[in-house]
């Protein structure tokens, strides 16, 4: 995100906390339909383990009918008891739509309602680890699936560049989703990799090459010295472009996963790159010193998404790979002179194969999904991955080993009874055992730490990537907010308390944002004296239509509840006032955010300012009975840090 100010910080308005009783209403749109309280679901303050098994005969045909008897569940050499156990069925019948909420004008929340006990399919275009060529032939092989895509299948379609974007949500619709990979799925260039098809690339043939082939033809000693310098030059530039393409990509995938978390259900994650760089296995990791830095941001990110449920696909976008010495492109004259050339690398490139295959093969394991590589049918892979992964059984169990110690815990599955043995099982093969038992952070005697769990480098990057223009909007904290103008007209001076880039002038439209949440939706810990405490920040941000940051309103607050306030709090919800002004030309967008700062949790909406615009002004906040909420004990407030990278 861009920086609007070198020396900015958040002056927002005085806090106002106000008890609304449409708040109650409010908590009543939230209550789970009845439908899909019969799922299973795994909170953080339970130590329960859900393990998806797809069965699948000779032909790859999914095998229905069996029931609990039929598995048996090892956790490293001990044998687990299956406490639940459910089929799920892509051919059982299909329940009633998930039903839209009807909002009035102005008004938006981040719960999204799915269809009950349905599989979400997630396409995830890379263009940060593809290139452009190989981008233009996945979306064209995409074209070709949705011609012919199921019409019951739930599909969203993300991107993936220097951060990950929510190109369309999820939809059953053939029709909006041939409409997202033809108009939305844009090939884009990666600064961060060497593409010969993009502009400026630095081509196929590195620079210290073609000098160390002159310095061969004329025998200079001085330049085959400078080609082995061009050659360290380039392998630590090389090195470093990749180490940024494994942060982004922990990162995006981090994003992702927590996005995917708050849906019930299994996900598939069908990923389409050109190249994997999540390579943390520990013998590939040993020429590779950031690898060694990323191995516990892989543990992090692979336990996310296994507690998500999400089971991840990787494509490699490059198809069919022949090997580089028998491509047309490179001349012959290079391998005539310098012979074992050829051998080099022919063996380099079937190592960077195996490396990046296993890497895929780790992942696709790790989260229950499998690898897709050496094939043209990309199409192909698509339909697989979303019949194979809407046909399967889950089993929940606790394990009989409750120390959480950061250990990873191996899975097998394998059938019994009468369920004939020659069946193929896919399902994820273990887990880390590093904080499945935590309070959960709705829980009141949860005991985390706000400096601890904000101030790692993790929580940085997700706070970044959570507050970007067009990333998935999380609903880790669940909230509704009006959004409307202040006035009919224009101002030429910026709302109280906003932090602008300094290049942005007016006229500028102020728009009131009255946020509602629930007090459970926090973490809380409670202290000696048996008050709640917790903290919260509520921000604005105005981005234009590039994603650039144009301004920002934030305030946190610090919450010392007694138990009475708390219990008012928690029945009928608190709220919250920001003001904010947009420019008056043109398109913005509004990045509404609710951050629980203790457990480093977000709830996020997303709003084009011509939504709102043309409604009725509202000149001041909703006001509370004065008697509803005591002026002292409450809380604190205070100016907010700019977001992470803002």
């Amino acid at each position: 995100m861009p920086e609007p100010s070198s020396s900015r910080s958040f002056q927002g308005p005085l806090v106002t906390l106000l008890l609304l009783a449409s708040a109650a209403a409010f908590a009543q749109d939230k209550a789970t339909p009845p439908s899909q309280q019969a799922t299973t679901v795994l909170h953080a303050s339970t130590q329960l383990v859900i393990v998806d098994v797809m069965v699948q005969d000779a032909d790859g045909k999914p095998v229905h009918g069996l029931t609990r008897d039929n598995f048996k569940v090892v956790e490293g050499k001990t044998p687990q008891v299956t406490h639940n156990f459910e089929e799920h069925s892509s051919a059982a019948p299909s329940g009633p739509p998930a039903k839209k909420l009807q909002m009035p004008p102005g008004m938006f929340t981040d719960y999204t309602p799915v269809k009950p006990n349905s599989t979400l399919n997630i396409i995830l275009l890379d263009s940060l680890n593809t290139p452009v060529a190989d981008q233009g032939y996945v979306r064209d092989q995409l074209k070709k699936y949705v011609m012919q895509a199921p019409a019951n299948a739930q599909i969203a379609i993300f991107g993936l560049s220097s951060r990950i974007t929510l190109l369309q949500g999820f939809t059953s619709d053939p029709n909006v989703l041939r409409d997202a990979v033809e108009h939305k799925l844009t090939p884009h260039s990666s600064k961060l990799l060497n593409d010969p098809g993009s502009s400026g690339s630095a081509g196929s043939q590195d620079l210290s090459d073609m000098v160390h082939e002159v310095a061969l033809e004329t025998g200079s000693a001085s330049l085959a010295e400078t080609a082995a310098n061009l050659a360290t030059f380039e392998t630590g530039a090389s090195t470093s472009q990749l180490n940024l393409r494994i942060q982004q990509t922990l990162d995006a995938f981090e994003v992702l996963a927590r996005y995917l978390s708050n849906y019930e259900g299994r996900k598939n994650l069908i990923w389409f790159s050109g190249s994997f760089p999540l390579d943390v296995l520990p013998d590939a990791a040993i020429n590779n010193p950031f690898a060694l830095s990323a191995v516990e941001k892989y543990r992090e990110v692979s336990n996310l998404l296994t507690r998500a449920r999400v089971a991840v696909y990787p494509v490699d976008a490059r198809g069919l790979m022949p090997s580089p010495t028998i491509d047309p492109s490179r001349s012959g004259d290079t391998y005539a002179r310098n012979p074992t050339s050829v051998t080099a690398e022919s063996l380099a490139f079937a190592s960077s194969q195996a490396q990046e295959h296993a890497t895929m093969q780790q992942l696709a394991e790790d989260t229950g999904g499998r690898a897709f590589y050496n094939t043209n049918g990309l199409a192909q892979a698509v339909t697989e991955t979303i019949n194979s992964g809407s046909d399967y059984y889950t089993l929940v169990y606790s394990p009989t080993d409750h120390a959480q110690n950061g250990a990873f815990r191996t899975i097998h599955v394998e059938l019994a009874g009468d369920a004939p043995h020659s069946l193929k099982l896919m399902y994820r093969h273990g887990y880390f055992a590093d904080g499945a038992g935590k309070p959960s952070p709705h829980d009141v005697s949860a005991t985390l730490s706000p400096a601890a769990a904000a101030s790692t480098t993790a929580a940085t990057n997700y706070e970044r990537t959570a507050l970007s223009r067009g990333a998935p909007t999380p609903s880790d904290v669940v909230f509704r907010v009006r959004v409307v103008p202040a006035s009919a007209g224009t101002e030429d001076a910026l709302a109280p308390g906003n932090n602008a880039n300094p290049m942005l002038h007016g006229p500028y439209r102020r728009y009131m944002v009255d946020y509602t949440a629930l007090a459970n939706s926090f973490t809380w810990k409670i202290d000696a004296n048996g008050h709640h405490v917790g903290e919260a920040t509520f921000e604005t941000l105005v981005f234009n239509p590039d994603g650039n940051l144009q301004n920002a309103a934030s305030r946190t607050l610090q919450f010392n509840l007694p138990l009475e306030t708390y219990n008012l709090l928690l029945k009928e919800g608190m709220n919250f006032h920001l003001e904010v002004s947009a420019p008056a030309r043109g398109q913005s967008f509004l990045r509404v955010a609710i951050h629980d700062v203790p457990a480093n949790r977000f709830g996020v909406v997303e709003i084009p300012t011509s939504s709102v615009s043309r409604l009725t002004p509202v000149s001041a906040p909703p006001t509370a009975t004065p008697a509803s909420v005591p002026p002292t004990g409450v809380g604190s407030s205070k100016p907010s840090s700019p977001p992470p990278g803002s």
